[in-house]
């Protein structure tokens, strides 16, 4: 076969040749629009709404001990997000409990390669969940709503059955009904309290564990040359204040007056 009559199977263009189509004006037009006044129901009514209970700033203490995967040279940077995992208020106490945990990423410089003046450091993270629990008293705003369950008792009812042999025939048996059992008794259901997270601070001191002036340590563990007042370490002792600031809410029912503003 000629070499005019084969086939050249040609590679289908790349994606990235691809030209989408552009608009001349990317802004949106401005359009007009109407006021409406709400329909509200006037007068007197009984609504269910979220009532502030409580706000008030927690203070949480941690003391965790930290330890990197490989040699650090120094940190960089750390970044704190808090994480509630729960918030309960005990009812009828004021006592509030809560749990979560601190999600730190901590941005540090591991040494590739150093002489006598300088070091090559590779940047890395390392991404911890530091745990908490706490309990706390609350000074409330307004109080909860919160009621027990009726107390319960038990009743029975009188009756007349014939004594068996041995008794006289004019007697019968007075006394309570035994093949039946009475009791008075209920439940009462509550508005479970909830929590708002509203803000957190955090105020914290790192401190090497580990760390010699003077003796840096590669990506490998391997001794390597480096200015005189560098060193490396793989352990840090960490004391953190967590200021947490929180809501304590409960839907309650209010009497309100809704009158229409001119």
């Amino acid at each position: 076969m000629s070499d005019k009559n084969k086939k050249v199977n040609k590679p289908a263009p790349p994606y990235f040749n691809y030209k989408p189509m552009k608009s001349k004006n990317a802004l949106s037009p401005k359009v007009t629009n109407t006021p409406q006044e709400p329909d509200v129901i006037l007068g007197k009514a009984t609504v269910k709404v979220p009532v502030v209970l409580a706000e008030t700033v927690v203070q949480i203490d941690l003391n965790p001990t930290i330890k990197f995967p490989e040699p650090v040279l120094e940190i960089k940077d750390i970044k704190k997000n808090l994480k509630i995992t729960q918030c309960r208020l005990l009812l009828p106490t004021n006592k509030l409990f809560i749990s979560g945990f601190v999600r730190k990423n901590i941005q540090y410089a591991t040494p590739k390669y150093g002489t006598k003046d300088s070091v090559i450091s590779s940047i890395r993270s390392l991404t911890i969940d530091v745990p908490f629990k706490a309990v706390t008293e609350v000074d409330y705003i307004r109080k909860p709503q919160f009621a027990f369950g009726p107390d319960s008792k038990e009743f029975t009812f009188f009756t007349e059955s014939k004594l068996p042999d041995g008794f006289s025939s004019k007697e019968k048996l007075l006394a309570g009904d035994l093949s039946q059992f009475d009791q008075f008794s209920g439940e009462e259901f509550n508005e479970l309290p909830y929590c708002q997270l509203l803000s957190s601070r955090f105020i914290e001191y790192d401190e090497a564990l580990d760390r010699k002036m003077g003796r840096v340590h590669d990506e490998h563990g391997k001794l390597i040359d480096a200015p005189f007042e560098e060193g490396t370490f793989k352990e840090i002792e960490e004391k953190m204040v967590v200021e947490v600031k929180l809501k304590v809410l409960q839907k309650q029912q209010l009497n309100v007056d809704s009158r229409k503003k001119y």
